[in-house]
């Protein structure tokens, strides 16, 4: 048996991506690897809960072998077996992140023998992750382009800290992908979103935050209709949590996003200020992505496909413009492989 591949957990940000990225790429390349130093850059190094739910749930996919995998561990090796389709879950019985948990086992479910199901429980809208909203609004539409074709079933909306939260995604597996070039941003011709509350929340903090998100996108762009729904969450919610995503689509199929969450002693109005400006940083620069799926697909075509780097992991990298610009990836190697 080769050698595993060693891969220092603390370069670049030091956080979870790494180790998210590489478990997967392990996962579909049949090559094992070892990981140490993992989270060294966070102020808790090593594994939490959130992080060994993604691992395990990577191991039951290609019916690997995991060792190392408990809380606080600084070092794991995993050892892939072959990727089977079928049914899988992963519940870290946290408030962690169910789209960083779907980051790490969609590239893996890709390359199954058939359609896999997979179950993931925690938090749906978590602070430093991707909102659920902005994985099916956003990166579903995109990565669709490249042949990436799953569904999201939202069936429970989980909170910091309780959690409780469940995404069922089911994934057709790939045989190969197609290449994608988008170059030319044309014009922002829908901006729509939700405001939200959940739990013992009042519903005016939902408006408020709406109220405030439109304002600030008006005073730049004046002549759309800005449609951000105001919602109370009960019965599809667990726990109590507030938050607005502001969305905007292109005439040419490009898709950005605005978003923040509430926080205990925040203002609704900060909390709506927030995700609109974000939005419109997105738009200003007149690029094809924005600043989050820049992260999550990869325009460095001899290193990556459009799966390589899923999610938050902020590529230092010569290739990569300091600010979002043009995308042109061209998948390379084995079909769908990230090379």
């Amino acid at each position: 048996m080769a050698a595993a591949v060693e891969m220092d957990g603390s370069i670049m940000e030091g956080g979870g991506q790494i180790l998210r990225v590489t478990a997967a790429l392990s996962c579909i390349n049949g090559a094992s690897i070892r990981i140490h130093k993992i989270r060294a850059g966070r102020s808790t190094p090593g594994l939490r809960p959130q992080h060994l739910s993604g691992l395990e749930l990577v191991r039951d996919i290609c019916c690997g072998n995991l060792e190392g995998g408990t809380v606080g561990s600084t070092e794991v090796t995993l050892t892939p077996g072959k990727i089977k389709a079928g049914k899988h879950t992963a519940d870290p019985q946290t408030a962690g992140s169910v789209g960083l948990l779907l980051q790490v086992s969609l590239p893996c479910a890709l390359y199954a023998d058939g359609p896999s199901e997979l179950c993931l429980k925690g938090g749906t809208n978590a602070d430093m992750a991707p909102q659920i909203d902005y994985t099916i609004k956003v990166f579903k539409p995109i990565v669709e382009k490249f042949g990436v074709h799953f569904d999201c079933d939202l069936r429970m909306r989980g909170y910091y800290p309780k959690g409780g939260g469940e995404v069922v995604a089911k994934v057709n597996p790939v045989s190969e992908l197609s290449p994608v070039t988008m170059t030319e941003r044309g014009t922002i011709t829908k901006i729509y979103g939700r405001s939200f509350v959940a739990g013992v929340l009042p519903y005016k903090l939902a408006k408020d935050m709406a109220t405030t998100a439109t304002r600030v996108i008006r005073r730049e762009i004046k002549d759309l209709y800005i449609n951000i729904q105001t919602l109370q969450e009960k019965d599809m919610a667990c726990g109590s949590g507030n938050g607005i995503i502001i969305i905007a689509e292109s005439s040419t199929g490009c898709i950005f996003a605005g978003s923040a969450l509430g926080k205990k002693g925040v203002y609704a109005d900060k909390v709506g200020f927030e995700a609109a400006e974000m939005l419109l940083r997105n738009i200003r620069h007149n690029g094809c992505v924005d600043e989050f799926l820049q992260d999550q697909v990869s325009n460095d075509t001899h290193t990556a496909n459009p799966l390589h780097g899923l999610g938050e992991w902020h590529l230092q990298n010569p290739h990569w413009p300091s600010h979002p610009t043009h995308t042109d990836c061209h998948p390379c190697g084995r079909a769908a492989h990230p090379g």
